[in-house]
């Protein structure tokens, strides 16, 4: 005589189901990540950067500094001779080419602007600029009005970014894009540029200067003395 174990014609599968649910979620987003061979995909929550976007760039340049003038002017005042010394130390430690002096024509200013600009190369030539490279030339204005300035002008080499104000869109508002908008950086990037004394350091280091032997046994000697006392 044997017996039977009475089976279930249809077993309840519902918690061995609700088990593997979770570890089938977590193989598929595996897979997903994975992607197919061969590819693969970068992810940024900011694709842009704005010292990409204003890229501080060394080059030559125009620099230019702008005497003011007044249609009564016969003399160099005091300000305008230290205005015209800081030009000629500018073009001394960036450029060794012609250093132009613009006289404007055609305004009301534009007699006094002549006179007064011999006086500029005069002042240039005591800073210890070459008469050959000082060159003297007219520009004309846009209208008789306007109070033109004599204009000290130079080609160096200069550290600067593109002009600001691009706004092509409207960024900040209509985009569903997480970028910065065109602007953005460049009045940093522009200010950044201004301060750079020398364009070259960008591109390359100094070289070193030679140890101050002297000095240097001064700061041994204080450090020996004081240097324990300290500690």
């Amino acid at each position: 005589m044997s017996s039977k174990i009475p089976v279930p014609a249809n077993p309840d599968l519902r918690p061995l189901k609700a088990a593997a649910l979770p570890l089938l979620m977590a193989v598929t987003l595996l897979s997903g990540c994975a992607g197919w061979p061969g590819r693969s995909i970068t992810v940024g929550a900011v694709p842009d950067d704005y010292r990409t976007n204003h890229p501080i760039i060394v080059a030559e340049k125009e620099r230019t500094v702008d005497l003011p003038v007044s249609t009564g002017d016969r003399k160099l005042t005091i300000s305008m001779r230290e205005t015209v010394r800081g030009a000629a130390t500018s073009y001394r430690s960036s450029a060794s080419g012609i250093i132009r002096i613009m006289v404007p024509v055609g305004s009301a200013n534009a007699g006094a602007a002549s006179v007064l600009s011999g006086q500029v190369a005069d002042v240039l030539r005591k800073e210890g600029i070459p008469g050959d490279r000082i060159l003297s030339s007219p520009y004309h204005v846009s209208s008789p009005n306007d109070a033109a300035p004599i204009r000290i002008a130079f080609m160096a080499i200069t550290a600067s970014t593109g002009e600001c104000g691009r706004w092509p869109e409207d960024m900040l508002a209509n985009t569903t894009d997480n970028k910065h908008y065109a602007n953005f950086g460049c009045a940093t990037q522009n200010n950044l540029a201004a301060q750079i004394a020398n364009p070259g350091d960008l591109i390359a280091p100094r070289g070193m200067t030679s140890i101050d032997a002297e000095r240097r046994s001064v700061v041994i000697e204080t450090y020996r003395e004081n240097g324990a006392a300290l500690e």
